[in-house]
């Protein structure tokens, strides 16, 4: 009998994590302060990841600590400090490309298991078998694979050898994610974890002879966005991808939000459980599938490489922005015996809103906003200052870590 794929999903912060943790992750992936390839992220220090971990374990969720910087000689010594701490922490694996820095993690953490980071390109066989002699225990495949070359990899590596790919979220212009573009232009190192994602900017051509001419690559008057590419989304075939063998389905997105989080691991937790105990359940429920993933922001969608080379549908070439369908009011705090929220903002609400509760078991409940204080006990009719510590009476009280979020399109209505 086969085995049910792994759910892995991403968080920025301990606050995400534990939201991924409670909307159906089997495990989550979180940047430590060092060797991430997302410093911007808000990530995580020692004490939060040793409280996230705990919170993980207790409801039986794995948690991986991304470690996949393309290591210098300036790092070494720090990498050295880095993994010894996290021996305290007990992270259930590290995510790793360098193999300096899988030789360092693998003596300094020899009980910890060794994930292979997509940024090491393992697109074949031979590179994951490589990988598998000399410890790992799972290998990232890289997002430019096809489910054939997938099916062929499972096929040809060892038995427990685990492989892991991308389903869901932003797709990289450069081969698994080495990338120059953001070096040349700013100084900032994509291998180093500072990408400013050149790869979402506006580009002309200039001709060397006439400078400060610009010509657009593309004739449209708003320019053209030649190297951005549209997201990845396969919750339109969980079965091919369960067929495909893959050990862990992972979605992407350390930099987004605990609504985005949520809702892309609610929707996929629900599609891979129906389809494993049966397809025709998955089938039945596909269009309340595709209509969650689309409350996530995103940038329309594709199957990347799974079915074969991309074409030019692949690339959105007028415009760099996410479509957003939904609106991220918080996450709901304790609620205490007066039936007040505890409730750090995140966007705009005032009283009367009607908004939506979602709930990790996959209902979404309507309520309404009957009362705004601020932290000092004040009367507020809007709040609308971001991270702004509030307590919220509503008409149907929420539970602790429950997402709130509102439609856009009523949210565009009060501005």
């Amino acid at each position: 009998m086969r085995k049910k794929p792994e759910l892995l999903i991403p968080a920025g912060s301990l606050p995400v994590l534990k939201e991924a943790v409670r909307y159906g992750a089997d495990a989550v992936y979180i940047g430590g302060e060092s060797f991430s390839l997302r410093q911007s992220a808000k990530n995580a220090d020692i004490p939060d990841l040793k409280e996230g971990i705990e919170f993980a374990h207790e409801r039986n969720v794995k948690v991986y600590i991304t470690a996949n910087i393309l290591a210098h000689n300036a790092d070494i010594r720090e990498a050295e400090s880095y993994f010894t701490e996290l021996r305290e922490v007990r992270p259930d694996a590290l995510l790793i490309s360098d193999p300096g820095l899988f030789l360092l993690a693998k003596k300094i953490l020899p009980d910890t298991e060794l994930h292979i980071s997509t940024q090491a390109n393992n697109v074949n066989y031979e590179t994951c078998r490589f990988w598998h002699e000399l410890g790992a225990k799972r290998v990232v495949l890289g997002r430019e694979l096809s489910l054939e070359e997938i099916r062929e990899i499972r096929e040809k590596i060892p038995e427990d050898l685990e492989i892991e790919s991308f389903v869901h979220g932003a797709m990289c212009i450069s081969y698994s994610g080495r990338c120059l573009l953001s070096n040349f232009f700013t100084g900032r190192d994509a291998n180093q974890g500072a990408c400013t994602h050149p790869c979402r900017w506006k580009y002309a051509v200039a001709e060397e002879t006439r400078p400060g001419e610009y010509l657009p690559v593309v004739e449209n008057e708003r320019g053209t966005f030649i190297f951005n590419s549209k997201d990845l989304c396969m919750i339109e075939h969980i079965p091919e991808l369960l067929d495909a063998g893959i050990d862990s389905l992972k979605i992407e997105g350390r930099m987004k939000t605990a609504l985005y989080v949520a809702t892309a691991a609610r929707t996929y937790r629900r599609a891979i459980d129906d389809c494993f105990e049966d397809p025709s359940k998955y089938r039945a429920n596909l269009e309340w599938y595709k209509e969650e993933i689309g409350k996530c922001t995103f940038r329309d969608y594709t199957t990347g490489f799974y079915f074969g080379k991309p074409g030019p549908d692949a690339q959105i070439y007028d415009s760099s922005t996410y479509i957003r369908n939904y609106v991220y009011l918080g996450t709901a705090g304790k609620t205490d015996a007066d039936g007040n929220t505890a409730l750090v903002q995140k966007n705009k609400f005032g009283e009367g809103d009607e908004i939506e509760i979602m709930k990790p078991d996959g209902r979404n409940l309507a309520t309404r906003v009957l009362e705004i204080r601020n932290a000092g006990g004040e009367r507020m009719e809007f709040a609308s200052h971001a991270a702004e510590d509030l307590r919220v009476r509503f008409s149907t009280a929420p539970e602790e870590y429950d997402i709130l979020r509102v439609s856009a399109e009523s949210s565009h209505k009060k501005e």
